[in-house]
């Protein structure tokens, strides 16, 4: 993942609101969301070149997301797959904060990265942050949050972004009376902030290593280039009953998908 906008425990009816955007070269073999043939309890995307995944549920409650931190002149080619990491936390059965004490003790084998760790137990929703860059554990707290390639809530410009359009779409009467929360979540404008490309000014960009040209493409929520750009956008919610949602949409430049879609829905077990 390059991009996730979740809201956090900000609404009864959906403790969990989550939409993210995976950032990847066209060329990369993808295979799209579904159990693995190995773990029928896990949920997730993969990368046919490394195994691994940017993001996953199991079907005992547990749900990870993964994004790279970006610092160009850091990455070491031999380094672990980070995609690895998830599937490795989906089928622990300790406590969260505890494979992270692990996983945190060889962090400097990976290339930099960020994880989102969580569970549901008794309908109650427990979610880490985690950064091998920031060495630091972090309890997630109520609110609508952001995490792109640098730290949680980093104000870039996709992020600030990203956060006030999930806010408004999550809440459009803010500052109106409302007599109860919508039963229903309207998917399609939380696809409609993941496909926003719009281009924030020169002055408002980052610097991460890359250069000018590459944080302009990189700066928008929906990422296009001729070789590199947003591959596939993921909704996953968790409502007031425990029930989990999952939504991929894949994008392919020049190549309309029959059905971009894949829908998930399911308890834990």
């Amino acid at each position: 993942m390059c991009l996730i906008l979740f809201s956090f425990k900000a609404s009864k009816s959906w403790p969990l609101v989550l939409a993210a955007n995976r950032d990847e070269f066209y060329s990369r073999p993808t295979a799209p969301m579904d159990f693995w043939d190995e773990s029928p309890s896990i949920l997730a995307g993969r990368d046919l070149e490394q195994g691994g995944t940017w993001l996953g549920i199991h079907a005992r409650g547990r749900f990870a997301a993964l994004t790279n931190y970006r610092e160009p002149t850091q990455v070491r080619k031999n380094a672990p797959s980070r995609g690895s990491i998830i599937p490795e936390f989906l089928e622990s059965r300790g406590k969260i904060r505890d494979f992270l004490k692990i996983l945190d003790r060889g962090a400097d084998l990976y290339n930099g990265f960020n994880l989102l760790a969580g569970e549901i137990r008794n309908r109650d929703i427990i979610l880490y942050w985690y950064s091998n860059r920031a060495r630091e554990t972090v309890l997630v707290s109520p609110g609508i949050h952001g995490l792109s390639n640098c730290f949680l809530d980093t104000d870039w410009p996709k992020v600030s972004r990203g956060k006030a359009m999930l806010e408004q779409a999550l809440n459009p009467d803010k500052g109106h009376e409302r007599k109860k929360e919508p039963s229903r979540l309207d998917k399609k404008n939380l696809f409609t902030i993941l496909e926003d490309s719009q281009q924030p000014e020169d002055s408002k960009l980052p610097n991460t290593g890359v250069g000018i040209e590459w944080e302009r493409i990189l700066s928008p929520l929906f990422v296009q280039s001729p070789t590199y750009g947003t591959r596939s956008s993921t909704l996953l919610t968790i409502n007031r009953d425990g029930e989990f949602a999952v939504t991929e949409r894949s994008h392919f430049p020049g190549v309309p998908a029959k059905d971009p879609d894949r829908q998930f829905r399911f308890r834990p077990d």
